[in-house]
């Protein structure tokens, strides 16, 4: 049975800067004066670490469950049985089913992509694959890339699948709990790939015919992105990834670019030591806002929707620390305004806008699906 809960997202919900400390720009938390009020309509429960979710054309959702789950949402009922004949998924630590995410071209090739730990020799790493689903049956699987080098840790597999205009791949990979990979081009970790959407390389990406780098690798330095998404006026990449004890950050995405983890950071080792004493250096990218505390943010979208007023152009990013959804409103690439959405709720997984333009929301301890929706 679906749960309606009612609330106001204002007063409460804007926060002081000061509290923040994830930039030096002066915000006005009086900026906006059009509330908004939103019921949250409880879609699916019992989810267990819900991770990513797709809208497909003929209004089945599909979600991924960490464990190594894809599950359908169809006709307003979650369907009691997982999709059957998926991948052999590595369920470990951080790793598992990530992602779910349709072909730009999903109406004519029905290609599905999904993102997961798949295991190998000594472990296992970050991987995409493609299918089909043929009713409840996961069909055709094809690999298509998997993260080098394989190993045992359980720490920072990222990741999130998008396709640019064009058709591009673009997938993260976390450090996978070695700082010092992110700054070698050796390997996979601490990176955004860029792939055709059959696995194959670019000949353009960044590294092609560098000797000893990854021709896959389109930008380095990152610590563990778990949101990303495509501006659909400006094109931008826009992601964000987890810091370490604070130092968590939002990024513009360039061809070839050093983000810098972890010779920058504002965030410090868990046991509180210094990992580096820089925030910035020349030839790495700033972040374009950062969180101290974290705020541990997974899932990010822009809402292009009229349905939610202010919000529109508005960068949305999941926190599972903070237990919010945090709300960025930008000017370009500038961020002008940040608030906190349903502090408290739960731990934010995931947030996408479906096609009806409302926006959909995946939520951890307790696992559901929710669905917010503008009061007009």
């Amino acid at each position: 049975m679906r749960k309606n809960i009612f609330l106001f997202l204002f007063g409460v919900f804007l926060i002081p800067l000061a509290s923040c400390n994830n930039t030096e720009k002066d915000f006005s938390e009086n900026l906006f004066e059009n509330d908004i009020r939103i019921r949250i309509d409880t879609l699916a429960t019992g989810l267990q670490n819900p991770w990513g979710l797709e809208f497909l054309p003929d209004g089945r959702i599909l979600i991924a469950e960490r464990p190594g789950r894809l599950r359908i949402f169809q006709d307003g009922q979650l369907l009691p049985a997982a999709v059957e004949g998926l991948p052999a998924i590595w369920a470990h630590g951080q790793g598992g089913l990530l992602d779910v995410v349709m072909h730009p071209d999903y109406q004519s090739n029905q290609w599905l992509y999904l993102a997961y730990a798949a295991p190998g020799p000594g472990g296992g790493n970050t991987t995409i694959g493609r299918g089909r689903l043929e009713g409840n049956q996961w069909v055709d699987f094809q690999q298509i890339f998997q993260g080098q080098p394989l190993t045992s840790s359980g720490a920072h597999f990222g990741s999130r699948i998008v396709f640019d205009n064009d058709n591009y791949l673009f997938t993260t990979i976390g450090d996978r709990g070695v700082m010092q990979s992110s700054q070698d081009l050796s390997n996979h970790n601490g990176t955004v790939i860029r792939l055709y959407d059959d696995g194959s390389i670019p000949a353009d990406n960044p590294f092609v015919g560098t000797p000893g780098a990854r021709p896959e690798i389109w930008s380095y330095g990152h610590r563990n992105i778990q949101g990303m998404v495509f501006h659909p006026q400006t094109g931008d990449l826009w992601t964000h990834e987890h810091g370490p004890r604070g130092g968590d950050e939002i990024n513009v995405i360039f061809k070839g670019a050093n983000y810098g983890w972890p010779r920058v950071t504002h965030g410090v080792n868990y046991s509180g030591t210094t990992i580096t004493p820089d925030t910035t250096l020349a030839g790495m990218v700033d972040p374009i806002l950062h969180w101290t505390p974290s705020i541990a943010p997974c899932g990010l979208e822009i809402v292009t929707s009229n349905r939610y007023g202010s919000w529109q152009g508005n960068l949305l990013v999941g926190a599972l620390a903070g237990q919010h959804i945090h709300r960025v409103v930008l000017e370009g690439r500038q961020v002008v305004h940040t608030e906190k959405l349903l502090e408290g709720f739960a731990r934010f997984r995931a947030v996408r806008q479906g096609p009806d333009g409302l926006l959909y929301v995946l939520t951890e301890s307790p696992g559901m699906m929710i669905r917010l929706m503008p009061e007009e």
